[in-house]
């Protein structure tokens, strides 16, 4: 009988092993430890982060969720390599400061992008503005065709020396009619 129970606790003792493993398992997996590659950051505070952020009806497919974690690791990572550039040994806030500065600073450069382009857009509106003004008040004419009915394009189709040339041969035209 006594045979009979070593073997009953050595099962129960086998049994509690496996559970025990298993739950190690599904805490592993809930906190974001996939079987192949260990998270810098836990899965389930990142994704509680994401939902928050998300609307009600979206859903995170898992690749993101990865991809999430290993960002925020990489940038964890690139601050804390700028605070280590400081040249004392203990770390302060502004040394924090100093390395998060360009993260915090991407909703400005954004908003400066806006205003750029919009004032772009604006310029761009006054130069086309000038050119209807430029077309409208200033007529060419052509020299070989004296139609004053149609304006004629100015955007450089003529060459300077052959408006030089016509405007020659009119001076010579009207001193040749004095005479």
């Amino acid at each position: 009988m006594v045979e009979e129970e070593d073997t009953g606790t050595d099962s129960l003792d086998d049994s509690t092993e496996k559970i025990e493993e298993t739950q190690e398992d599904v805490e592993a997996v809930e906190e974001g430890e996939g079987i192949g590659r260990e998270y810098a950051l836990a899965m389930a505070p990142v994704v509680r982060m994401m939902r928050e952020e998300l609307d009600n009806d979206k859903i995170i497919r898992s690749r993101v969720k990865r991809e999430m974690n290993l960002w925020l690791e990489k940038i964890c990572r690139k601050v804390t390599t700028k605070i280590n550039e400081s040249e004392y040994t203990v770390v302060e806030l502004d040394d924090f400061k100093t390395a998060i500065e360009p993260y915090e600073m991407i909703d400005d450069v954004e908003q400066e992008r806006r205003r750029i382009i919009a004032t772009l857009e604006k310029i761009k509106q006054d130069c086309d503005s000038l050119i209807r003004d430029v077309s409208r008040k200033f007529i060419t004419y052509d020299a070989v065709d004296m139609d004053i009915s149609e304006p004629q394009d100015i955007s450089g189709s003529q060459d300077i020396s052959e408006l030089d040339d016509a405007d020659d041969a009119d001076d010579v035209a009207a001193v040749g009619q004095e005479d």
